[in-house]
């Protein structure tokens, strides 16, 4: 018999596996079976994006946010990049018996203040308190509900030949932040978590329609992990390593632990598939709002059918961007 490890979690090979052979094998569904960031569902009158996401970030205080925080714009995005608006959340607490009271206080109201910067509410809830022991302090748990408006249907299928790949800024900013913390390496480098709503930056280029085909937010498996997906639907790329945005600090710190930068979690970053035509204006309009300043062009979709992510390095060779069995650190949101 197998047993669960911590790598089924990370977003890797072995929790696509795991989608596949036991949830999908049992739960699919047209609805379920795309594996998007929120399921679409056709009811009378505009139709919904429907989301939920589990929290058990690590540790839950953290540069640039905490896990209230995470599990609002988590939720958000994931609704963001489907093309809908997000409008209401549900909230769901599971607390260790031991855990500070202040602490938690602090945690809902970092959940209210992010509420009101996506723009959202939270209209249901739960709470749990397990034994001392049987859990690790805080896990949180959001459900969130869109309204996707008529005539926007973003999916890997609209992808073409041709196409472009934008990211709106730089990537691995969270995935360091969380280690960095975590491991207390010592290292005098202020890095912070990118943690950030994307629902009113999306709002500036959804407008631009059929030029943009595609979205999806870099977080577990980070920029590598999400283009890795996306060549699983037949989709081939190639990314220029020079174009993509790393802070400087990001970057040092990858490089003292060889930690590829590629593969850590952003959470407040958007990855864009865009028809050619109309780049410069959705870099245009990315660039506008202070969460797209840093937006870049980073490759191109050079063909379909044949999957595959290409890396041109810096250097002038190229190399295979695969989704990894496992990354460097579990329970990063």
């Amino acid at each position: 018999m197998g047993l669960i490890s911590l790598s089924h979690g990370s977003g890797g090979r072995l929790t696509r596996e795991l989608i596949r052979e036991v949830f999908l094998k049992e739960l699919g569904n047209e609805f379920l079976h795309p594996l998007t960031d929120s399921a679409i569902l056709n009811i009378s009158g505009p139709r919904l994006a429907f989301t939920t996401d589990s929290y058990v970030v690590d540790p839950i205080f953290f540069p640039g946010g905490d896990i209230g925080r995470l599990s609002v714009f988590g939720t958000v995005n994931d609704i963001s990049v489907m093309g809908a608006r997000p409008l209401s959340l549900s909230l769901g607490l599971i607390i260790e018996e031991g855990f500070a009271l202040e602490d938690l206080r602090r945690i809902v109201h970092s959940i209210k203040v992010s509420c009101e910067e996506a723009g959202v509410k939270v209209v249901t809830g739960d709470t749990k308190v397990v034994e001392r022991g049987k859990g690790d302090g805080i896990f949180i748990n959001t459900s969130g509900i869109g309204v996707l408006e008529d005539g926007i249907d973003l999916s890997t299928g609209r992808i073409e030949e041709g196409d472009v790949i934008i990211v709106s800024g730089t990537v691995g900013d969270h995935g360091a932040a969380i280690m960095a913390k975590r491991q207390d390496l010592g290292f005098d480098l202020e890095i912070e978590s990118d943690c950030a709503p994307l629902n009113h930056l999306i709002g500036k280029v959804l407008s631009l329609g059929e030029a943009i085909r595609f979205m999806r937010d870099p977080t577990r498996g980070g920029l590598a992990g999400v283009l890795a997906e996306i060549a699983e639907d037949g989709v081939e790329m190639e990314v220029r390593e020079v174009d993509v945005p790393i802070r400087e600090e990001v970057q040092g710190f990858c490089e003292i632990l060889g930690i590829d930068p590629l593969y850590l979690a952003c959470e407040g970053r958007v990855v864009i598939v865009s028809a050619r035509k109309g780049a410069e204006e959705v870099l245009k309009r990315l660039r506008s709002h202070p969460l797209g300043r840093g937006a870049s062009l980073i490759g191109e979709v050079i063909g379909k059918g044949k999957g595959g992510v290409y890396l041109k390095t810096a250097y002038g060779t190229r190399r295979v961007l695969q989704l990894p069995a496992e990354y460097n650190l579990p329970r990063i949101c």
